[in-house]
């Protein structure tokens, strides 16, 4: 089996509170990702992300106040191609350095290579809003 994953970096301006209540908190995250969250994302439970056609279960399995939060999910809407996401929040000066890590990606199942591709795209799209919204209060994502 091969296997690739994600690893992502970026400096945001915010304070690690605010990115931390970014992905822990329903309301701050729909301003930046999913447009509508249905639950909680409290430890434990399965919350829904959803964005127009597309719902996408998350089991949150871990969230470190301002430190890291760490999720499972199966965004291509296939459960044998979930993936664990870690978002490591960590101060930095004034701000915080983000790092997200997202994988397993199983390339040799089938569309297991298109899923790692879409998944790096997305997230860097996803990311880019998240510090829009966060440093600058703006919505990068088209409006529908």
């Amino acid at each position: 089996m091969s296997e690739r994953g994600i690893a992502m970096e970026r400096i945001l301006d915010a304070s690690p509170e605010r990115v931390y209540r970014a992905w822990s908190d329903p309301e701050p995250m729909s301003s930046w990702f999913a447009p509508s969250v249905e639950g909680s994302l409290a430890v434990g439970t399965r919350s829904i992300l959803v964005w127009a056609g597309r719902r996408v279960w998350l089991e949150m399995l871990e969230a470190e106040p301002s430190r890291r939060v760490r999720f499972r999910w199966a965004p291509s809407m296939v459960d044998t191609m979930a993936t664990e996401v870690t978002v490591d929040i960590v101060p930095r000066g004034y701000g915080t350095r983000l790092t997200l890590h997202d994988g397993p990606f199983d390339v040799d199942q089938p569309a297991g290579l298109d899923a790692w591709a879409e998944a790096i795209e997305s997230w860097a799209e996803a990311l880019a809003n998240l510090r829009a919204q966060l440093d600058f209060s703006v919505d990068l994502r088209p409006r529908t």
